[in-house]
């Protein structure tokens, strides 16, 4: 194996996703930052719904307003957790939100249009999974025990309002706290992420793209190394196009969305490892069915 090769291919990929994921993750850090010390408690909770199930399906629409990819959703969901809302709430929002926003649904359409169901089996997948994975959380007996301790205790505190420079001291201060976590989980998962495409041939996996069940647990197995930003991965999936069939390009699109190893990375400094194992299985398992339906019917 020569060796030099590798890991050039390894540095590229690892630049290559630092640079597509740090200015929508400094931009959503912005957001969440600006949500807590600016929005009033109030006015979120006037705006939702009060049943839990009409408020995750708002919720997990309001990704229409905020154009940034999933690694920047990570620190906006912080934001409204701080803010009061609760964990099944945050996580629909979270997951919902990659997918559900106007320059994802634009990127699709341009690289696929309507061919396949491709780009309805990204949305209504997307959708309907968010919506599940927050109505199974929502029936644990406990939600916050889903979150790290460090965190939980930061809900529990919330955001006292402040005015003036205070409230300025207060948002630099909350920005530079919040890019301390979230960039080195940034750079920690696109190193691996970059590490499991040099080393994984990827030519072999292409191979069986064929087979309408193996196509689509081997977009699952893409999406999640790979982690490629959601507001570009349309066109990335479309260099598959003329070997995987339909169901595993929407697979690719739908869970590589939610969750990849980069996210989880991201994902680790807000919630256990029980609850991301859960969420993991369950937006794979909702992702193989949008697969194979689509690929039933293609």
């Amino acid at each position: 194996m020569n060796v030099s090769p590798i890991l050039g291919d390894l540095l590229t990929l690892t630049l290559s996703v630092v640079y597509e994921s740090v200015p929508f993750v400094v931009l959503g850090v912005l957001v969440s930052v600006g949500i807590q010390n600016w929005v009033p408690d109030s006015l979120i909770h006037r705006i939702l719904p009060k049943r839990p199930v009409q408020r995750r399906a708002v919720l997990s629409l309001v990704g229409m307003l905020f154009p940034v990819c999933e690694c920047g959703n990570v620190p906006l969901a912080r934001g409204l957790m701080l803010k009061g809302l609760t964990v099944p709430e945050s996580a629909t929002f979270l997951l919902a939100a990659p997918i559900l926003n106007p320059i994802v649904i634009v990127t699709t359409y341009q690289a696929f249009g309507w061919d396949g169901g491709i780009l309805i089996g990204r949305i209504v997948g997307g959708f309907l999974i968010a919506n599940l994975i927050g109505w199974v959380l929502s029936k644990h007996a406990n939600p916050e025990t889903l979150l790290v301790p460090s965190f939980a205790a930061r809900c529990e505190v919330g955001t006292p309002p402040l005015i003036g420079r205070n409230r300025w001291r207060r948002a630099i201060s909350q920005f530079t706290a919040e890019c301390g976590i979230m960039l080195p989980a940034v750079i920690i998962g696109a190193t691996i992420a970059g590490a499991i495409q040099a080393f994984v041939p990827q030519q072999a996996l292409a191979a069986v793209g064929g087979h309408p069940v193996l196509s689509v647990l081997v977009m699952l197995v893409l999406a999640f190394c790979i982690a490629v930003c959601s507001n570009v991965d349309a066109f990335f999936a479309l260099s598959f196009g003329s070997t995987f069939l339909p169901g595993g390009l929407a697979v690719f699109l739908v869970f590589g969305a939610m969750i990849d190893i980069k996210m989880l990375a991201l994902l680790k400094t807000t919630f256990t490892a029980k609850a991301l194992l859960l969420m993991t299985g369950l937006a794979a398992l909702g992702a193989a069915c949008v697969g194979l339906v689509i690929n039933s019917v293609a």
